[in-house]
């Protein structure tokens, strides 16, 4: 009988009887060659002593074992172990994170150590990218079980400084570089930055990511083989230590007091929510929070903006010959081709009500029936007036909207609310307040010195158009929808938006709300994904944002 142990155990077992060894005479030393091979030399004939028939019948299966790790064939390595599960689960993660060129496995001579039970020394080379060719000598013990002779399997097989639940792994020997907010201290916002890889040094999201080649000092960073724990990746032990490079940090746009003004506001959100902010006059993204972290949704998210995006559709009927003090009726539902659009909670607006008054209350059944003005191409047209339908280069990835030709009456009015196939992100969202207070459209930037080419709009804001968008967005905080910013200081100019989204009945609704104030040089956009209303829920946490600015 034998004891049984974890893969990873090097504890000793008991033999079996010797009675179905099976004699073989072969070489004192193998070479296993990278790939696989091995080459036996030094045979001898004749009859051979007892160690000797152990010493040859063990070797066989420990070259084919040595060949196939040699050849970076972790399952078939582990099929000549006592453990193969475990030994295939080992090897695996060394192969897969030191990633060898080649590997070259000398075996030493063996020796008897009792019954069923043979002991080799090897020598194992490998060629590590960014480490060299790393050396060290090994031994494995090659036990008789039940007539088979098998590898015993224990971690120090692969590396004798290895002990259960640990690895092998790269780390990068280079200062890595930081990346900065405006004022050169390191940022703190996560979903921007990313994450590095705590053995191997490289950026694995974010701006660690993108920027991994400046932050760590190249891409022939000296790296070190470690030990390290297979759970959390942290090393353990530098086994080939070696003098590294100095990272290059990045530098962003992000204002640190306007960045932790955004994200306290988001404290408590219980839904996914994202704050940009913008500074109109050229463009520099001065915040973008996420909560939770992780995935960038202010820059890189895609949805329908909903009602924030009649300030697009308002430029197209202005630039159509439109003004603020027109009648414009806002009844509670509008049909086309067998549709019904309302507004929400089915509000309508007395008798008399104007453009202003529609836009400020957010009136969708107006903007539906007012379709009829509009060419299939005005919306697109007005849109690339805000840089959106191109391609914007920020300094890292970022969606940066869509406003498709109309292929039909229905898709056309749904897209004059912000709905059908319209879709943006809150970078795109801020951009256009921004373009509302600059009067001009300047792409949005998050890293300056990697941005080559800022995209350029196609055409500009009529200066006429601009200034009356300004008062309907100033007056839809004094006497519309985005009440919640009216006591603030700085002169709110906003917009809100509730986006439908999904099919369930009721749909399910994102709540916006975007702006910029006029006593300072600052546009912002706020979403609540699944979050409610504009007006009701984006509201609140837009005036916490603007009024952690003001203390």
């Amino acid at each position: 009988m034998r004891r049984t142990h974890s893969p990873n155990s090097s504890a000793p077992r008991r033999r079996r009887s010797r009675g179905a060894r099976r004699p073989l005479v072969l070489a004192l030393s193998v070479l296993v060659l990278a790939g696989g091979g091995y080459a036996a030399f030094g045979l001898r004939g004749g009859d051979a002593r007892e160690d000797d028939r152990d010493v040859a019948a063990a070797r066989e299966p420990l070259a084919a074992f040595l060949g196939a790790w040699a050849g970076h064939d972790a399952r078939k390595a582990a099929g000549y172990t006592d453990t193969p599960d475990g030994a295939a689960s080992l090897l695996t993660s060394v192969l897969t994170n030191l990633k060898p060129s080649k590997t070259t496995i000398v075996q030493g001579e063996g020796a008897r150590k009792g019954e069923g039970e043979v002991h080799f020394p090897f020598t194992v080379t490998m060629a590590v990218p960014g480490a060299g060719d790393v050396t060290w000598r090994s031994a494995a013990q090659v036990v008789d079980s039940s007539g088979t002779w098998k590898v015993e399997f224990a971690s120090p097989v692969i590396h004798p400084e290895l002990k259960p639940g640990q690895t092998l792994a790269l780390k990068s020997m280079n200062t890595r570089a930081k990346v900065l907010d405006s004022q050169g201290d390191p940022l703190r916002a996560e979903s921007l930055t990313g994450t590095v890889d705590p053995v191997s040094g490289k950026g694995t999201s974010g701006l660690e990511a993108r920027y991994d080649a400046i932050l760590s000092g190249g891409r022939a960073a000296a790296k070190s083989v470690v030990v390290a724990d297979r759970q959390s990746g942290r090393a353990v032990k530098d086994l080939t230590p070696a003098a590294g490079g100095k990272g290059r940090p990045v530098r962003t746009t992000i204002d640190p007091r306007v960045q932790a003004a955004a994200a306290e506001a988001l404290t408590g959100v219980e839904v996914n929510a994202a704050i940009v902010a913008i500074d109109p006059r050229n463009g520099r993204v001065l915040a973008a929070a996420n909560r939770p972290g992780g995935f960038n949704r202010a820059l890189e998210g895609r949805y329908p903006p909903g009602s924030v995006f009649k300030v697009v559709t308002a430029t197209a009927l202005l630039e159509g010959g439109m003004k603020p003090g027109d009648l414009a009726p806002c009844p509670k539902f509008a049909r086309v081709d067998g549709q019904r659009f309302e507004n929400q909670k089915q509000f309508e607006l007395p008798a008399g009500s104007t453009f202003t008054d529609v836009f400020a209350q957010s009136c969708n059944t107006y903007f539906v029936n007012a379709r009829d003005r509009l060419s299939d191409t005005d919306l697109r047209d007005a849109a690339q007036a805000f840089g959106i339908g191109g391609s914007w280069d920020v300094g890292t990835t970022t969606y940066d909207g869509s406003v498709p030709v109309s292929t039909s009456d229905n898709d056309k009015a749904a897209a004059t609310i912000g709905q059908a196939r319209v879709q943006a992100s809150p970078l795109v969202m801020a951009s256009i307040a921004a373009t509302v207070k600059s009067g001009t459209f300047h792409q949005p930037v998050l890293v300056p010195d990697a941005v080559k080419k800022r995209y350029r709009a196609p055409k500009t804001l009529d200066p006429e158009v601009a200034g009356r968008l300004r008062a309907m967005l100033r007056t839809t905080v004094t006497a519309g929808s985005a009440r919640a910013l009216k006591d603030l200081p700085g002169q709110p100019h906003a917009k809100t938006g509730t986006a439908e989204f999904g099919s369930e009945a009721p749909p399910r609704t994102h709540a916006w709300m975007i702006g910029y104030q006029g006593a300072s040089d600052l546009a912002w956009a706020v979403l609540l994904e699944d979050g409610g209303s504009g007006g009701a829920d984006a509201g609140p946490v837009a005036a916490r944002f603007l009024s952690n600015l003001a203390r």
